[in-house]
């Protein structure tokens, strides 16, 4: 299953059914799960852990070191779960030891061509990059989120779950979850009202978002008041409270 060109460092541990294709570096201390596949020429480096069942397409590059200037040799990690999708020209990268040392990817994620996963990024489950997109580091992305082509997301920002930031958008505070930010720089558009209606997110969830998007981004008064007119909302509804929570534990704002 190891094509004749392909280089393995003797340390890597690789699942007996794993596939790597030819011309394809693999690096010292990387472990590769079962039924994930490598294309030709791609090079991972580690320490670097993947799990099961993902495709690594051509020419990616997975694990090497964080660009970063602060960065001097020290030995950290990327962690990547089971059943993601890494397609041409992609470039995940390590962590720091500023950073906690780890940069680590959930589960079923699709990354498209060029995109850029920068050093200490905590990645979620179920996301979607699209072609270009880039997250600086120290980035949090939650689960379900999508990034459209060549949105950025800039360093230390939080991308909340079920938001969408649009194309060529530029995140430069915390993206509310349930949201769409979209601009450049990306302002607040509303709940991300489509999305939410295909992961089957009840009508009166969605109408209680939205009146929450209203109270809490779109007017300006006082936040306690805000919050306590959501009150009821945040008990009938897990996704309001989320929502509230969020923006109150924001250190960088919310995109508005």
């Amino acid at each position: 299953m190891i094509h004749s060109t392909a280089i393995v460092d003797p340390s890597a541990r690789l699942a007996d059914d794993c596939q790597i294709g030819a011309y394809a570096i693999i690096g010292a201390d990387v472990s590769i799960g079962s039924g994930t596949t490598v294309g030709s020429h791609a090079v991972i480096k580690g320490p670097t852990r993947i799990g099961a069942n993902n495709r690594l397409f051509q020419f990616v590059s997975v694990g090497d070191d964080p660009q970063d200037l602060k960065y001097a040799g020290e030995v950290t990690e990327l962690e990547i779960g089971d059943n993601n999708t890494v397609r041409e020209f992609a470039t995940i990268n390590r962590g720091t030891e500023g950073g906690g040392g780890i940069t680590r990817i959930g589960s079923h994620n699709l990354f498209m061509a060029y995109i850029h996963v920068a050093h200490d990024c905590m990645i979620g489950d179920h996301i979607v990059m699209a072609n270009g997109a880039s997250l600086a580091g120290h980035v949090s992305v939650g689960n379900h989120a999508i990034l459209a082509g060549f949105a950025c997301v800039h360093q230390f920002c939080e991308v909340g779950e079920h938001a969408f930031v649009g194309l060529n958008s530029v995140a430069n505070r915390d993206v509310a979850p349930f949201t769409m930010a979209v601009g450049n720089y990306a302002e607040a558009k509303g709940i991300n009202k489509n999305g939410l209606k295909r992961r089957d997110f009840s009508d009166a969830a969605i109408r209680s978002l939205h009146r929450a998007y209203k109270v809490m981004i779109r007017q300006h008064g006082d936040r306690d008041e805000a919050v306590a007119t959501l009150a009821d909302d945040a008990k009938t509804h897990p996704e309001v409270a989320r929502f509230i929570q969020f923006i109150e534990d924001s250190e960088r704002g919310v995109v508005r």
